[in-house]
């Protein structure tokens, strides 16, 4: 482990989402580029907001972010927060760059590092005993400010294979309103739904609800083996009307209620563009009608589509109070990824209610920052309280995690084995209501001054989500510093992190 547990601290948790596979659908004209499918046609409409003087996410609402400070230890040595799998900010902030937006025309607040980090994926420790994943921690230099260190944490749990786990109850609860009408929203819905539904079985049942002004129930049990029903139903759809999404949430739910599998997966999928504007519709609200729902032992997943008007931040606040996670599909390569290649990471969980602690010795470490993360933070006191809600891993994600720090003289010392820092890690069983603990010492033998490339490319992510950010703690780091590093790393032929490559450039 020991060995494993390099100098910067980089939380990495990346992970969770479904996939699928199938054509390219007739209704969406698209053209693929470096691996990645988009339509034309949405590029030209942002481009045309551009030279209208429109910003084109101005009907788009996020979550204010306050990004975390530095803390210095002797006065506050605990760092507590909630693990995160989602990684929507990742594939919606894609969606800008390859539409030719500037920097200036991205919100800051589109912009949650944890989930730039957690799109990836990363050689981590895999678990062992009866641990639901594996941990590794690394220390190495900070290339945004050569006088700090950065710390990574990385949790993996185990891939399965989706089609020898346990039957699934599936609700797909999809808006059909008439803010659905463009070819990235409904159509795109279609066929990432279509996909998944290919993966299914005849152990699996589907159910499907519809809402606009209203909500209807256009499929209920269904098995999963009947695959043209299923997909008959899905070609059928239309968008129109206004958009009432909480009275299709209480009838997704009755329905994942009904259709009930003990010991199964349980989940109901809601597509939309989060644009809720009849019913409950506040962030506030749509927060306690959920956090109410999911003490019923179904699991949510939410999913994004759509530009312009994209309410990102009710769709992470649907997914964080609902068990569950949050992915944007921007083109049918990542419905792909999320539907059907991830298929276990968003279908099957592992580990409940997982938080992470992590408590710095001040002889050692100075300062410290939790790099992200800011809407996962906890009380040091709710790291032992089994009833405060955290984040949930599915099979095969990983999450990661990133401090940057500012080490002792002490910390450096020849000989020195006292400890740095300890991760403790608190996680329930699924379906128990009482939490189990693991802890890690981390020392100097963490730190490498030949940190890796997995190191080395999540620490270019976050350095290029704060240069994206215009943050104030990003130093002296540039778009050019993280193109120059990336260019030395072998990506190995993973086409997602040779897309950010591509990505990075494209936007300097």
């Amino acid at each position: 482990m020991q060995k494993k547990m390099r100098w910067t601290v980089i939380f990495c948790i990346s992970a969770l989402l479904l996939s699928g596979c199938g054509s390219d659908s007739d209704e969406i004209q698209v053209k693929r580029d470096n691996n990645f499918t988009y339509n034309e046609s949405w590029e030209e409409e942002a481009a045309f907001d551009v030279e209208a003087g429109v910003s084109p996410v101005s009907g788009e609402n996020y979550s204010e972010i306050q990004e975390n400070t530095f803390q210095a230890t002797a006065e506050s040595p605990v760092s507590t927060f909630s693990a995160d799998v989602d990684t929507a900010s990742y594939s919606n902030l894609r969606r800008m760059i390859q539409w030719s937006y500037s920097i200036s025309d991205i919100p800051a607040d589109a912009v949650r590092i944890e989930e730039l980090l957690n799109y990836f994926s990363y050689d981590y420790n895999l678990p062992e005993d009866d641990a639901p994943f594996g941990v590794t921690v690394t220390a190495g230099d900070c290339p945004w400010n050569g006088e700090h260190q950065l710390v990574t944490i990385g949790l993996k749990s185990e891939e399965i294979d989706f089609s020898e786990a346990e039957p699934s109850n599936l609700v797909f609860l999809l808006d059909v309103s008439g803010s659905m009408q463009d070819d990235n929203k409904l159509p795109l819905l279609q066929q990432a739904f279509t996909m998944l539904s290919d993966n299914l079985t005849e152990k699996d049942r589907v159910s499907i609800v519809t809402y606009a002004g209203a909500d209807a129930v256009l499929l209920e049990g269904c098995p999963g083996d009947q695959k043209t029903t299923i997909s008959a139903m899905l070609s059928d759809l239309e968008a129109s009307g206004s958009t009432n999404g909480s009275a299709g949430i209480e009838t997704a739910y009755a329905l994942a209620e009904k259709y009930f599998i003990d010991g199964g997966n349980n989940r109901v999928i809601l597509a939309t563009d989060g644009d809720l504007n009849v019913g409950v519709t506040s962030e506030e609200a749509l927060s306690e009608l959920i956090s109410e729902k999911k003490e019923s032992g179904i699991y949510l997943t939410t999913l994004g589509f759509g530009t312009g008007n994209l309410q990102d931040n009710k769709l992470e606040t649907l997914a964080d109070d609902g068990n569950g996670v949050y992915a944007y599909i921007d083109s049918v390569t990542e419905a792909r990824k999320v539907l059907v290649e991830e298929l276990g990471a968003s279908m099957v969980t592992v580990a409940e209610d997982v938080k992470l602690q992590v408590t710095f010795e001040p002889s050692q470490v100075a300062e410290y920052r939790l790099i992200g993360y800011e809407n996962r933070m906890l009380s040091q006191e709710d790291f032992d309280d089994d009833t405060k809600d955290a984040g949930e891993i599915g099979a095969g994600h990983t999450v990661t995690a990133m401090y940057e720090v500012v080490l002792t003289e002490q910390a450096m010392a020849e000989g020195n084995d006292t400890p740095w820092l300890t991760l403790g890690v608190r996680y329930k069983d699924p379906g128990s209501d009482t939490s189990k603990l693991l802890e890690y010492p981390v020392t100097q033998q963490a730190y490498t001054t030949d940190s890796g490339t997995d190191f080395r490319f999540a620490a270019c992510v976050a350095e290029f989500g704060m240069v994206v950010r215009n943050s104030p703690y990003c130093g002296d780091g540039t778009l050019e510093e993280v193109s120059d590093t990336l260019a030395q790393l072998d990506l190995q032929g993973d086409a997602y992190k040779e897309e950010f490559r591509e990505l990075v450039d494209q936007l300097r």
